[in-house]
């Protein structure tokens, strides 16, 4: 009894951490995580600019219009690189949507569709 307690009090502070998964669609920026935070971007420089810090290594985000930066992750073991797919969109403006997760101040997308903005 005590347990199913122990269990069910988990889940629920679960859920209140955001831990679960939202369906969301995201209006932003593909761009370069190293310019979104260090430079304080609010967009790309320029596509060629994203494209070069993505070859590069450097991983790619999606800053939303309201500011808040969504990290492309995927639900797959081992995790991969989320940049190959982001690529042709570096230095774009897109519509995503997908699973978005959130843990300690931090958001992620596993991306399910992405497209340019109109």
């Amino acid at each position: 009894m005590r347990l199913r307690i122990l269990l069910a009090a988990l889940a629920s502070v679960a859920l209140l951490c955001g831990f679960e998964a939202k369906t969301i669609t995201v209006k932003g920026y593909v761009i370069d995580s190293a310019c979104t935070f260090t430079k304080d971007l609010k967009k790309p420089i320029s596509a060629e600019c994203a494209q070069a810090c993505a070859k590069a290594g450097s991983p790619l985000v999606i800053l939303a219009d309201n500011g808040s930066i969504y990290w492309p992750t995927t639900d797959a073991m081992p995790a991969t690189s989320q940049n190959e797919k982001l690529l042709p969109f570096a230095g774009k403006r897109v519509v995503a949507s997908g699973k978005a997760y959130e843990h300690g101040g931090s958001k992620a997308l596993i991306i399910e569709k992405i497209d340019a903005a109109k």
